[in-house]
């Protein structure tokens, strides 16, 4: 049975909005796979917002730009939001395993540099490569909204759809491992921790970890059941560029009865656009609810109330009062104020 369409229009707004909001304090060169996470999934929903608002009812093809755009973000958040869960066990499998968090400059510059190519550079090549296997500009599917019309073909499977799962089983690999060591060598984790910078707490630290362990055991097997259910639908030949191309610019519509219809279709289309609903309350059940948030929910609440006008204690008060110590905060407000 297939939920409502108006229940998950709902959901996907709250997903955009709840994994956006931790991320103002999480701006920082450390939490960059945590930031590039928090933004991937909140895009996600609000192209999925979208879609299945104007979509709603109808397979218009009303929005050819809008269309060709979100199409792509479909593939590219398929990819983007495991890759940067990677850049995320990635960085904490680093943090277990060394000896102190102190580093040059040139270093954290270069950890940056790996995780804007895993969690951005990535997307953006699965998004080229797809092009290859791509047999229309885009479908359309009732109250789903634009979707890629990849073909079910053995290059397809190579160039688009084995990366959340190859994704999914590097960071499991990870994440193993970075458990047993944390583990193991607890007592020294946790005094890294406490040498290092306010920002790598402990207790961040650990929701990290949480957040990790979910998207692998949830990212591994979702990621399979897509490959088996096209390959139970029948690989075809691919036929080259040329021929794939041939009818490029015809946009296929599928009415909601029709994908409906197909237990395997409507299973895999609500199961990738519920993914990053899921992804955003996950996320903001172990960020938006800490202590650090509630902390700087009040910070913000009382800037609100002391300020003159609403945008300086938006602009300053909050800002600050997020990222840096309370105190230094109050202080730097009233100065400006």
């Amino acid at each position: 049975m297939v939920p409502p369409n108006q229940l998950f229009s709902a959901f996907a707004f709250l997903g955009f909005v709840l994994a956006g909001i931790p991320l103002r304090w999480h701006l920082e060169r450390w939490n960059a796979g945590t930031c590039m996470y928090m933004i991937w999934v909140s895009l996600a929903c609000f192209v999925q917002f979208v879609n299945s608002i104007a979509w709603n009812g109808t397979t218009a093809n009303f929005a050819p730009v809008w269309c060709d755009i979100s199409s792509r973000f479909v593939i590219a958040t398929s990819v983007a939001i495991p890759a940067s869960s990677l850049c995320i066990t990635r960085r904490l499998y680093l943090l277990t395993t060394s000896k102190t968090l102190t580093r040059r400059w040139a270093d954290r510059r270069r950890e940056l540099y790996i995780d804007l190519a895993i969690g951005v550079g990535l997307p953006l090549l699965v998004i080229a490569l797809e092009y290859i296997v791509q047999s229309q500009r885009y479908s359309i599917f009732e109250n789903i909204g634009c979707w890629p019309s990849t073909s079910n073909t053995i290059p397809a499977y190579f160039l688009v759809y084995m990366w959340p799962l190859a994704i999914g089983l590097v960071s499991a690999a990870y994440a193993t491992l970075t458990f047993r060591i944390a583990l193991t060598r607890k007592s020294n984790v946790l005094n890294i921790l406490a040498e290092s910078s306010p920002h790598v707490t402990a207790s961040r630290y650990w929701r990290l970890m949480l957040l990790s362990a979910m998207e692998v055991v949830f990212t591994v097997p979702l990621s399979i059941v897509p490959l088996v259910a096209n390959a139970r639908l029948g690989v075809e030949v691919w036929p080259g560029v040329a021929a794939m191309h041939e009818n490029f610019g015809s946009i296929p519509r599928v009415s909601a009865a029709a994908w409906q219809g197909t237990p395997s279709v409507a299973f895999g289309m609500e199961m990738t656009r519920w993914s990053s609903v899921f992804c955003a309350f996950v996320f903001f059940a172990c960020f938006g609810l800490s202590s650090e948030a509630r902390r700087c929910y009040r910070g913000a609440y009382e800037d609100f109330k002391g300020s003159k006008t609403m945008v300086s204690s938006w602009a300053w008060g909050t800002t600050v009062g997020c990222w840096h110590d309370r105190s230094v905060s109050t202080t730097a407000f009233r100065v400006i104020r």
